[in-house]
């Protein structure tokens, strides 16, 4: 039986998608008060004598207490940090051995850490990372997030990927410093070089998804298979690991970029609100 965490039956089965996202996002959400993982999009300078037509949900109550004068607080507008989602749909993200593919989590995910940035009032832009063209263009809209959401939703397995060609074009569009998330399989050969790039501009964060059969959990003898994406035939058997998440994982590393592997057979809510929560500095951004 697959965990609810994993997947929440109820919800997509009457096609509520957005709930999903929504309570995903709340959970991932919960305990990152005093995360760097976006900021403020406002931040207090002063309090000045009431205006007539200024906002009365701008009242600064205490200062009008304490002076027997209206007061309203004035806020400074801070550079707000664009935050820049990139969803692998190439095939391979949709070829699956359990309920949950690489693509379903990528979404799911993609879509809840969106909703967080706007909440937390960062511009959102969600990038696709396959052959579907997507609108980049950082927005405070929701619906804007939604909207480019919904044509990656369904998986293509005949799509390639397109996955480091997208991120070295959304670094270098991005005018300043920005906060770049991927989410794939990492199948790519190019995607590696793609993120050492881009942590020179940004920081940039590798959310790495894995299925249990490239990690030669496959209940199978030997398989006759063909690259997802390339169409290239091997031979294999159900025990061999093709996937190296050390070598990843280290790779990442060297790269400078902060990285977090889930695989789509166990829970990730909570390693994912940790890695959100806490994940070291990068040192990326600098330019």
């Amino acid at each position: 039986m697959t965990s609810p965490t994993l997947r929440p039956p109820d919800e997509l089965a009457r096609g509520d998608f957005e709930m999903v996202v929504r309570r995903l996002a709340d959970d991932l959400a919960y305990g990152m008060d005093v995360s760097r993982f976006v900021g403020s999009g406002l931040e207090y300078a002063k309090s000045r004598p009431y205006e007539q037509g200024d906002p009365i949900k701008m009242i600064d109550w205490k200062i009008t207490a304490r002076t027997n004068r209206p007061y309203v607080k004035e806020y400074e507008t801070l550079k707000r940090t664009s935050l820049v989602i990139l969803i692998d749909t190439s095939a391979s993200m949709s070829i699956t051995s359990t309920a949950t593919s690489k693509h379903d989590l990528a979404v799911w995910i993609g879509a809840a850490i969106g909703l967080i940035g706007l909440r937390r009032m960062s511009p959102v832009a969600l990038v696709g990372g396959g052959e579907r063209e997507t609108r980049f263009e950082p927005s405070l809209l929701r619906s804007d997030l939604w909207q480019a959401l919904e044509p990656l939703r369904v998986g293509v397995l005949t799509e390639k990927t397109r996955l480091a060609e997208r991120l070295r074009d959304a670094s270098l569009r991005l005018d300043r410093s920005s906060l770049l998330v991927v989410l794939s399989d990492l199948h790519d050969p190019d995607a590696i070089d793609a993120l050492r790039n881009a942590g020179h501009r940004h920081e940039t964060l590798a959310i790495h998804l894995v299925d249990p059969a490239e990690r030669g959990r496959l209940r199978a003898g030997f398989v006759r298979a063909a690259e997802a994406e390339s169409g290239a035939t091997f031979l294999a058997h159900g025990r061999t690991s093709w996937v190296s998440e050390e070598h990843v994982s280290s790779e990442l590393v060297r790269s400078g970029v902060a990285s977090l592997t889930l695989h789509t057979d166990r829970p990730f809510v909570a390693p994912l609100r940790q890695f959100l929560a806490f994940r070291p500095a990068t040192g990326g951004g600098r330019g």
